[in-house]
């Protein structure tokens, strides 16, 4: 029986995505959950598990075509699956029936990514598949599907995950530099180890592939005369444009400035790092800003706070999801940590870092960029000491952190060398006063100034 798969919801209502890549092709055998294709949302890429198990029958879309949701993507043969012969039934009958089947359809089709998946195991790191690394003809589909990058653990697995690749450390680093994915390379010799002409074989074969199955290039395009360059609006860049236009013409913006001695969080900085306990754990400035921010905001809600026209209130939050601005190849994105005022120092510290890389990787989910409440800005990291940063849509307050300079400062009554940081906060005026805005500013600052003042908050 033909099974049809239809684009599905991706969260926040968004009406269509763009086809990055398909991860099977036509004539395919695909297991439940196996990442079929990316697409690519206003907000993030996202990996599509396949709702069914079988064949691949047809593919309805190219890489790089926009789908509206609810279109059909992709369909499947599915085996062992029979259509039911309908029950005579009369003309009446079947008219009134027609709805009710319309509405069995639309609920059996999924409105979530991940539609079909059984629960993964609580804390079972997830591996995916190199971008592009669709399995070249000749290699057993099933050995691959099997491969640890590919497995999406299901209530009874059939099978236990294959061992990590034989290979050497030669071999392991060609392999990165080629961004080939060991776990799908097929070791020629005999003893199952993977040597260097497989991994460029593989590399090459995968190549190939790509070149064929490779749509006419969308964006950028060269015109009149290679004078200028065309780049289609379209996904995170659309997205961003789309929200901070409509930050600055609804929300009255404000930004204010504090500089502030940060050589105690400095020193603080430098002993986590040298402390054993805590390797692996890499805390920095922007973990102790957050850390700053996540107490200021419980002393000052006005900052943490939204505005509700439609129902004319102000809300406000008695939780922090601290949103991170991260600089991707794709453009700025602002995925928020959840509960950030619940975390420690060394977590806060983990989760900013596993956020970013997330983000660089264009994995974050569409709900990680939805639901803040705050957000932290890091110019500093570009050379930069201030600025005017744009309140992300529905968010009270954003603090640009500016570069770290040691430069001449007074300290005790006389001129030392000091570490020093500019912070920048812009604030929706509606909702936060002049003073409010000041006096949480201050307060983040005093904290970064001397980050012992923390212990005597709560």
């Amino acid at each position: 029986m033909v099974q049809d798969f239809r684009l599905p919801d991706l969260g926040e209502g968004l009406p269509e995505a763009e086809l990055v890549q398909w991860l099977v092709a036509e004539g395919d055998t695909v297991t439940l959950n196996q990442t079929i294709a990316e697409v690519e949302t206003a907000k993030a890429v996202v990996e599509l598990p396949s709702p069914h198990a079988g064949k691949v029958t047809a593919l309805h879309a190219k890489a790089g075509d926009v789908i509206e949701v609810g279109s059909v993507l992709i369909s499947f043969e599915v085996a062992g699956v029979e259509p039911e012969a309908p029950a005579p039934q009369s003309t009446a009958q079947a008219a009134s029936a027609e709805p009710a089947d319309a509405a069995a359809e639309d609920k059996a089709q999924p409105n979530l990514v991940g539609y079909g998946a059984a629960p993964r195991g609580a804390g079972r790191p997830q591996r995916r598949a190199r971008a592009g690394a669709r399995p070249p003809a000749g290699i057993d589909t099933a050995v691959l599907e099997a491969a640890p990058h590919d497995v999406i653990h299901t209530q009874e697995p059939a099978e236990p995950l294959r061992e990590r690749p034989r290979s050497t450390p030669p071999v392991r680093k060609l392999a990165k530099e080629l961004g080939v994915d060991l776990a799908l390379v097929e070791a020629s010799g005999a003893t199952g180890l993977i040597t260097r002409a497989d991994v460029e074989t593989y590399a090459a074969r995968i190549r190939s592939v790509d070149e064929a199955v490779a749509p006419p290039a969308a964006s950028p395009t060269a015109d009149a005369g290679d004078r200028v360059t065309r780049v289609p609006i379209r996904g995170v860049r659309k997205h961003t444009a789309d929200a901070m236009v409509r930050s600055a013409f609804t929300a009255p913006h404000v930004t204010t400035f504090h500089t502030v001695d940060v050589t105690a969080t400095s020193e603080l900085i430098a002993s986590l790092r040298a402390d054993r306990a805590l390797e692996g754990h890499r805390i920095g400035v922007m973990a102790v800003a957050a850390k700053a921010v996540c107490l200021a905001l419980m002393r000052h809600p006005s900052l943490n706070s939204r505005w509700d026209a439609d129902n004319a209130e102000i809300v406000q939050h008695h939780y922090v999801n601290l949103g991170i601005a991260a600089a991707t190849e794709r453009g700025l994105v602002v995925p928020n940590i959840r509960d950030a005022d619940r975390m420690s120092l060394v977590e806060l510290a983990d989760a900013i870092g596993e956020l970013a890389q997330v983000a660089r990787a264009g994995k974050t989910a569409p709900a990680q960029m939805s639901g803040g409440t705050f957000s932290i800005t890091n110019v500093g990291v570009f050379g930069v000491d201030a600025g005017t940063p744009i309140l992300n849509p529905g968010e009270a307050g954003i603090l640009a952190l500016g570069a770290v300079r040691r430069q001449p400062w007074e300290h005790r009554g006389e001129i030392a060398l000091r570490d020093v940081m500019t912070l920048s906060l812009s604030f929706d005026h509606r909702l936060v006063d002049g003073e409010q805005g000041a006096r949480f500013l201050r307060e983040v600052a005093d904290i970064l100034r001397e980050p012992g003042r923390a212990m005597l908050l709560r």
